[in-house]
């Protein structure tokens, strides 16, 4: 059954397995007290916020910790494991339990905002402003059960006219990732 594609059904006392190519039915009860471990892939749609995101050091200007907004629309794929175990509760008798846990990569894009000032440019705007920036990268999420959290890695484009000063434009950042599932 190693690798083989079944569905699960859980009632009460017992696991029914059903296997579709031969559409036999393997009924598991509370007395085979191996563990079991459960496999599903999908397509996984997500919405996050990037709380933080680190820059890397650029010329004079050492690395940078950017906590500014910014949102991203994720589109990747999901793995779900599951896992039954039986914990015994007496020499006799022993509970099921289902343990889940969703892991997950890919793409996303989105929008932010940064700090523009003399610093952050090439030659000086003369002006400080919360510049929108339009982000994407790829990224790995970890389901931990009521949100999800990960790691990103990706680039912005500044989207004003002073985009072309800006020294962090189309460079590389990474940052952490908080969002919910949406599928």
């Amino acid at each position: 059954m190693i690798g083989q594609r079944v569905y699960v059904m859980d009632s009460g006392d017992s696991l029914q397995l059903v296997i579709p190519a031969t559409d036999g039915r393997r009924t598991l009860t509370k007395a085979m007290y191996s563990p079991l471990t459960f496999q599903r892939s999908e397509v996984d749609v997500d919405v996050f916020t990037l709380p933080f995101k680190i820059r890397p050091a650029q010329g004079n200007l050492p690395s940078q910790l950017n906590a500014n907004f910014n949102a991203a629309l994720y589109i990747g794929r999901r793995i779900d494991l599951y896992n039954y175990r039986w914990q015994p509760v007496s020499p006799t008798f022993a509970v099921r339990q289902l343990r889940s846990r969703g892991f997950g990569y890919g793409v996303f894009i989105g929008l932010g905002s940064v700090a523009i000032n003399d610093f952050v440019t090439r030659s000086p705007v003369g002006i400080e402003y919360e510049g929108v920036i339009l982000n994407a990268g790829v990224a790995a999420i970890y389901d931990a059960r009521i949100f999800n959290v990960g790691l990103a890695v990706g680039i912005d484009q500044l989207t004003d006219r002073n985009r072309h000063q800006w020294i962090y434009q189309q460079k590389p950042w990474f940052g952490v990732l908080f969002g919910l599932n949406l599928n």
